[in-house]
């Protein structure tokens, strides 16, 4: 079963474009060409019947040439003296027979064949020549017969009277004629067809030849490598498809780049609070330290470890983000107020002078991001203020861009620190945090479009705190979203 499944699949998949161009050029053509031989076949009939009709014309003259006449009117008496031997001249072959008779108008027999039915039709009233004929097709001695009824006056100086003429031929000749033409029109359609047919295979393998050297070329690659394709002599209509590809393997590239990043950093990083936490285990198995005091060091180690983890799974994350379609807009402001109301034990621990404004802000970006966004700067603001001092929160909102000011009274960066600050683990103060808080602010406002950047407030030649100003663009607000121009104050 699952054979023939994967048959089924396989062959599903290998419906090529030769086999495609083939069906969609070759059966319309097909069904265009047995449409047109049927009717020539049908023109071919109706022009040999007009030809040979002549001929039955022409037999029924001669045959009128042979009759005589006694008598007028109804008393007329018709005589013929017709031999077979006068019809044979228009025979054609010894395919075909032709039968007459002769007879009055009323039918009575004067000559030829007694059994061919009587004529009842009428003469057209425009024969298709100059005299009073008239075709039909019938039935005689179980073989279908063309013939052709001549109304003929004959004319003598003992009498005068009308013959009725009636010549009939057999079909095998026209038949014979008509499929004879229509085998050779059959013929040269079939030739006509294959030469469509091969056409369209040179012409769909000299087209797809570029997307074989392509082919060709991907698979003589070593492993892992997703340089951009170079095909300078493929044609104009694969260029989409090669820029397509080209930066489906740059984003690949770049994924694959911070998966190694990552793996790289984390097994670095991770080592030594592990280590640590091996030591300070095996240094309360020996008694070293007091119990209370080797289970806060491991705790201590353990909450270090753990952070280390979030946030670079956080960093991970953001990349992961960045790779998907358009983000969700979302409310900046709504987002900054709910983060600051999380760490708003955190800011009454440290007795901070705490205050925030915000403008309605709609941006283009994951809740997610703008949430860890908020939550770094915040942290680290909170970390680093002094206890009893003043922060504060400021989102101003232009119409075009939204400006998030978060301002301490610490005692700022030095000018050394600021140039990697946002590289990952470059923490200012190793004890106090991972260094990774900063750059995932850094990648989340890159990700979005924006910039971030950290400056000393001075007063003089003194810091007296600092700023942590983010920018990003403004979404396009919509009717269900609204906003409206808002400010707000709080303090704790």
């Amino acid at each position: 079963m699952s054979t023939a499944i994967a048959r089924i699949t396989r062959a599903s998949r290998n419906h090529s474009l030769r086999r495609r161009l083939l069906v969609g050029i070759l059966l319309p053509v097909t069904l265009f060409i047995a449409f047109n031989t049927l009717s020539l076949y049908k023109q071919t009939l109706a022009s040999l019947h007009t030809a040979y009709d002549r001929t039955l014309l022409a037999s029924a003259k001669s045959i009128s040439e042979q009759l005589d006449v006694t008598g007028f009117d109804d008393q007329a008496r018709l005589r013929a003296t017709v031999p077979y031997s006068a019809l044979e001249a228009f025979e054609a072959d010894n395919q075909s027979q032709m039968f007459y008779r002769v007879s009055t108008l009323k039918g009575d027999l004067v000559s030829g064949f007694e059994d061919l039915p009587v004529w009842h039709g009428n003469i057209p009233m425009r024969p298709p020549y100059a005299a009073l004929v008239d075709f039909y097709d019938d039935q005689f001695r179980d073989r279908a017969v063309r013939v052709a009824v001549l109304l003929q006056p004959v004319a003598s100086a003992q009498g005068r009277a009308m013959a009725v003429i009636q010549v009939a031929e057999t079909l095998e000749m026209r038949e014979s004629l008509a499929l004879h033409i229509l085998w050779n029109t059959l013929l040269r359609q079939a030739l006509l067809i294959v030469v469509i047919a091969f056409t369209v295979v040179v012409v769909v393998q000299l087209a797809t030849r570029p997307v074989w050297q392509i082919s060709k070329q991907l698979q003589s690659r070593r492993e892992g490598d997703l340089s951009p394709i170079t095909a300078p002599l493929a044609p104009r209509e694969l260029q989409p498809l090669l820029d397509a590809t080209n930066e489906v393997m740059q984003r690949l590239r770049h994924l694959l780049r911070n998966q190694k990043r990552f793996v790289r950093d984390a097994s670095h990083q991770l080592r030594t609070p592990l280590a640590v936490l091996k030591t300070q285990v095996q240094s309360a198995l020996r008694g070293d330290v007091e119990p209370l005091q080797a289970l806060q060091e491991i705790s201590d180690t353990v909450d270090r470890a753990t952070q280390l983890a979030n946030q670079m799974l956080a960093l991970a994350k953001v990349e992961q983000l960045r790779q998907q379609n358009t983000p969700p807009a979302t409310r900046m402001d709504e987002v900054l107020r709910a983060v600051a109301l999380e760490i708003s034990p955190l800011i009454a621990q440290r007795n901070l002078d705490f205050g925030i404004h915000t403008d309605a802000a709609l941006v283009q970006a994951h809740e997610w991001m703008l949430r860890e966004l908020s939550r770094n700067l915040l942290h680290n603001a909170v970390r680093h203020a002094p206890p009893g001092s003043e922060l504060t929160v400021d989102l101003r909102s232009d119409g075009r861009h939204m400006a998030l000011t978060i301002s301490d009274q610490g005692h700022g960066i030095d000018s050394e620190l600021a140039t990697r600050l946002f590289q990952p683990f470059s923490a200012g103060d190793v004890r106090s945090g991972s260094g990774l808080g900063l750059a995932i602010c850094h990648e989340i406002v890159l990700a979005l479009g924006g910039s971030i950047a950290l400056t000393n407030r001075m007063e003089g030649n003194h810091v007296i705190g600092l700023d942590a100003v983010v920018r990003l663009p403004l979404a396009a607000p919509t009717p269900d979203d609204g906003l409206r121009p808002q400010a707000a104050q709080s303090s704790s």
